[in-house]
């Protein structure tokens, strides 16, 4: 079956995924996301994921710049930046499906909105986390889907990324507004907002960090 010659390799090419080769690759998956369309995240029997992308519609620029190349070249962009994201091994178009679909490791850890769900967020997450998103925006990062079940704190206690198809990272840092924009992302769930706004600590560690020149 194709591999993929270059983990997180820009503008990789999608290599062709035939159905049986498909099928072999499934074999022993779980299912971790559907919707009403199928399958979205099967976690594969190797401990990899594989993540599937329908275009929604005709005309998009999904038909030049599909979805799971964005993924792909996204995850780069962030290892460049030293952030923490999925490696991402495999990026295929599977005709059979109508789908294109990117293979990666995912990124060890447990989500934010896990965290607290469970009431396991540690006391200075918060002050954390403003740092970590005043450090995505100085480094050019805007992730529309910016939530916390997209934020990562992994085994060594760094913060990370998952979901990345939907970010875009720039050479320079954000302007005032999209960061304005970006926090607002930040604050559409009710679970989440009532969370971050429990104190100020998020507030303050992002003016500081915005604030403290890059080293």
């Amino acid at each position: 079956m194709p591999a993929f010659d270059t983990p997180g390799r820009r503008h990789a090419s999608l290599q062709i995924l035939e159905h049986d080769d498909y099928l072999a690759l499934r074999a022993g998956a779980r299912v971790l996301e559907r919707d009403r369309y199928g399958e979205k995240v099967l976690a594969l029997a190797d401990g990899s994921y594989l993540k599937l992308f329908r275009r929604k519609r005709l005309i998009s620029s999904a038909a030049w710049y599909p979805y799971a190349k964005r993924f792909a070249d996204n995850a780069l962009a962030l290892a460049e930046r030293e952030i923490p994201c999925p490696e991402v091994t495999g990026l295929y178009r599977i005709p059979s499906l109508r789908r294109d679909a990117v293979r990666y490791r995912p990124l060890e850890g447990r989500t934010l909105r896990q965290l607290v769900a469970a009431g396991a967020a540690a006391p200075d997450l918060r002050n954390r986390l403003g740092a970590f998103v005043a450090g995505l925006h100085a480094a050019g990062v805007y992730f529309r889907s910016l939530h916390l079940g997209n934020i990562v704190l992994t085994p060594d206690g760094a913060l990370g990324l998952i979901d990345i198809a939907d970010l875009r990272a720039g050479p320079r840092p954000l302007p005032a507004h999209r960061r304005r924009r970006n926090l607002q992302h930040l604050l559409r769930d009710g679970n989440d907002r009532a969370w971050l706004q429990a104190d100020t600590a998020f507030d303050a560690a992002y003016r500081t960090a915005q604030e403290t020149p890059p080293r």
